[in-house]
């Protein structure tokens, strides 16, 4: 057997949006099922960052994500967050493929949020506002626009520039009127993105019917939302485990603000038809992302097909010599 190695170019060229919602998708619907195995993150942690092990196997693919975070990388000129992707076959536990998975990370979790407002926004949602307009943002713009018929953007960073390279970058991609604005929580969906770890959306600037994707709190600590949203909210999360450990509402939980029980439903229980999604146009509903392994693994198997069907790629004998 082979082993494919396929670089961060190599992914991006053979990766679209749209089949990457389509496997996210499908991967919630199997988690809501219960039918995924996926054990908790195993964290390494250090004075500067920090490392994630993340394993997962879904619909006959396995695989393992080990993925960093370093927040002082870029003054190195390293990106903050770098991961590699090793895809095994279940039969033989063979690696068939060893990959970037630092664009499948941007790119399925801009599939997430897509997926979550798919159920949970509003359908005629034209509005769409960003708070924080770094990496994350461009890869959640590009999946909603694959949902959503968008004639506005409204994008906020506390970087000026920021703020500005997202607008152009917009721009490229839609004829929707986007622009800079503070006034940014007046949309119909809001997008967070940001590291922070204290409120820097208020309850007292979102409308009933917004939906909002709260994708920045990945690890304990982290929150973007004033937790008065919360308790106004019908929140859904990716994972429970996770969220409560270190997502959107780990803060509230802690606090003891919210309770595990006062969670709605998870994405994968909704997707599957379990709960119901939104079911009216007043209200306000979360989404709670931390980034689940199966949907990496649900994408690499996306890229390695390509990868097979194209000839992209090494190949290589790993193991030569071994038998």
């Amino acid at each position: 057997m082979e082993t494919i190695i396929l670089t961060y170019e190599d992914v991006k060229e053979l990766l679209t949006m749209k089949e990457t919602i389509e496997a996210v998708e499908r991967a919630f619907e199997l988690h809501g099922k219960g039918l995924t195995q996926m054990p908790p993150k195993v964290y390494l942690s250090f004075e500067k960052g920090d490392l994630r092990a993340m394993p997962a196997y879904l619909e006959g693919k396995a695989g393992i994500k080990w993925v960093n975070s370093h927040p002082e990388n870029p003054k190195k000129g390293l990106p903050t967050v770098m991961a590699v992707l090793i895809l095994n076959d279940p039969e033989t536990g063979y690696p068939i493929a060893i990959m970037d998975g630092t664009h499948i990370t941007n790119f399925r979790t801009g599939a997430a949020g897509a997926v979550a407002s798919k159920y949970l926004a509003r359908k005629d949602s034209k509005v769409f506002g960003f708070v924080g307009c770094g990496r994350q943002a461009y890869t959640q713009f590009l999946a909603l626009k694959e949902i959503f018929e968008i004639e506005e953007v409204r994008a906020y960073d506390i970087n000026e520039k920021n703020a500005e390279k997202f607008v152009e970058f917009c721009r490229k991609w839609t004829e929707a009127d986007v622009k800079p604005i503070e006034d940014v929580c007046d949309c119909d969906v809001l997008t967070t993105t940001t590291p922070s770890r204290k409120p820097v959306v208020m309850n007292d600037w979102i409308r009933e019917g917004t939906h909002i994707n709260a994708i920045g709190a990945d690890a304990p600590g982290k929150q973007e939302l004033d937790e008065k949203i919360l308790l106004r909210a019908k929140i859904v999360v990716d994972d429970l485990e996770q969220a409560i450990h270190g997502g959107e509402i780990n803060v509230a939980i802690s606090k003891g603000i919210l309770k595990p029980e006062d969670i709605y439903a998870s994405l994968g229980e909704i997707v599957a038809g379990l709960k119901a999604g939104r079911e009216s146009n007043d209200g306000i509903t979360v989404f709670d992302s931390t980034g689940l392994a199966i949907q990496d693994i649900a994408v690499a198997k996306v890229v390695y097909d390509r990868a097979v069907e194209t000839g992209k790629g090494l190949r290589i004998d790993l193991f030569r010599g071994l038998v």
